[in-house]
């Protein structure tokens, strides 16, 4: 009998648990379905997605087997291809966003789909307080996520894979690749083995400089699953078994953790994804500008780290996650414009685009959210920059207009009154008032709860 194999945010062959059950029952089937739920998402997400999927259907067919697509609501899309080849179950990895529970839980109903972790290395259900409670504090979750984590034995790629012939598929549709970021599962192998041969080691004292290549950049990979989270995890330990990595290594694997907290958060508490996790910060009377959103977005609010990181997001889909938190807290905190108007640009613009991880970011710099940055924190994007792009390089690369200015001018131009063509002579915001009238907008939420 013929399993398929439903991939969704699984684009690999190595150590994927719903591959691996659907070769257990016999032959296999691999499938992906252009579901028209997901027409409206970003352009270049689905164009990175599409690259995948090709370079995943030519690993298919060196192993004898190849990628069918089809097109439609995937339940009416699997009925059909369940009946058509006589299938005996569809096997997939488990997703935890709403969409994906709701739209498994109706397909349960009326077909034999198994769905398998693969996703995460621990269930959203498995890590909880004593009293049976989801956490909803990073710290003690990392704690009992590290004291229940057994040793990782990962599945190889098969060697073959045994498919019927002659199903038809849709064509994969066409794509751009990306130059800063080649989709694709041996694209994220390549990544990872660089990283944890080299930049691993000062990940602990690089990670948070945006002039330097100190972190993984791997986010986008594991979004789509082009590496999976117990295989980052797995060369995680074993770096942190290393002496010369053991600091590096450990920090990396925090990160990665945050990843499955912030799954976990979503999973129990799917409301996040809509309004703000800490109900007392629901109702922030945010301003709203329109023009400074715009200006935001296009990188022209005349501070040079915030442009500078809206440009990378524009030109390459992908930005430092030290510059996420500068862009997300003046957004929020400095133009007091609501954190949903910066998640959605996000959502549109980065390759690693994921609900659970963009949402928690977002809400934890807004201070909305669980575990969230003290509501009161603002950072000061000027000494955030020299701080961590202490001579300017990260600014001049992405930033143009600004090449010529010496490092000591650079991250506050208008305090030394240059005149800058093409540049805006200050920024958009008096940091002055920033604060008084930031708390203001938080208390009057805090207030209406009381």
């Amino acid at each position: 009998m013929t399993n398929i194999w439903w991939i969704r945010r699984d684009l690999r062959l190595n150590d994927n648990a719903a591959l691996h059950s659907a070769l257990e029952a016999g032959s296999v089937l691999p499938v992906f379905i252009l579901d028209p739920a997901f027409e409206n998402l970003s352009p270049r997400r689905k164009s990175f997605l599409y690259e995948g999927l090709s370079a995943l259907d030519k690993d298919l067919r060196k192993r004898n087997s190849y990628l069918v697509i089809r097109k439609g609501k995937p339940i009416d899309a699997l009925r059909q291809l369940f009946d058509e080849i006589k299938a005996e179950a569809i096997h997939t990895e488990e997703d935890y966003t709403p969409y994906a529970r709701e739209r498994d839980a109706l397909i349960q109903k009326l077909l034999p789909l198994k769905l398998i972790q693969g996703q995460t290395v621990h269930h959203p259900k498995i890590i909880r307080k004593q009293d049976g409670r989801p956490y909803t504090v990073y710290t003690p979750y990392s704690k009992v996520w590290k004291a229940q984590l057994s040793k990782i034995k990962l599945h190889p790629a098969p060697d073959r894979i045994d498919s019927p012939k002659g199903i038809r598929s849709e064509p994969i549709p066409a794509f751009e690749t990306n130059p800063f970021f080649r989709a694709g599962e041996a694209e994220a192998l390549r990544r990872l083995k660089k990283f944890t041969d080299s930049p691993i080691s000062n990940y602990a004292d690089d990670r948070n400089r945006m002039d330097l290549d100190g972190t993984s950049a791997l986010s986008p990979y594991l979004r789509f699953g082009m590496l999976g989270m117990r295989q980052a995890v797995n060369e995680a330990l074993t770096a942190q078994r290393s002496n010369a990595n053991a600091k590096g290594a450990e920090i990396w694997l925090n990160e990665l953790i945050w990843r499955e907290f912030y799954i976990q958060i979503l999973y129990h508490f799917p409301h996040v994804a809509k309004t703000a996790f800490n109900p007392s910060l629901a109702n922030i009377p945010w301003r709203n500008k329109a023009s400074e959103y715009e200006a935001w977005k296009r990188g022209e609010t005349g501070v040079p780290v915030v442009d500078a990181a809206m440009r990378q997001l524009k030109e390459t889909g992908w930005m430092h996650n030290r510059a996420r938190m500068i862009v997300a807290s003046f957004l929020v905190k400095d133009l007091l414009i609501d954190w949903r108007w910066g998640e959605a640009w996000f959502m549109q613009n980065l390759l690693d685009g994921d609900l659970a991880a963009n949402n928690g970011g977002w809400q934890w710099t807004a201070g909305t959210g669980t575990d969230a940055a003290p509501y009161f924190r603002i950072f000061n994007p000027v000494l955030q920059s020299a701080k961590f792009d202490p001579n300017g390089d990260y600014i001049r690369k992405w930033v143009p207009e600004l090449q010529k200015i010496n490092a000591k001018q650079i991250h506050a131009p208008w305090e030394y009154e240059l005149n800058i063509a093409g540049y805006p002579s200050e920024p958009i915001v008096n940091r002055e008032i920033v604060k008084d009238r930031t708390l203001s907008a938080y208390n009057i939420s805090k207030e209406k709860v009381r």
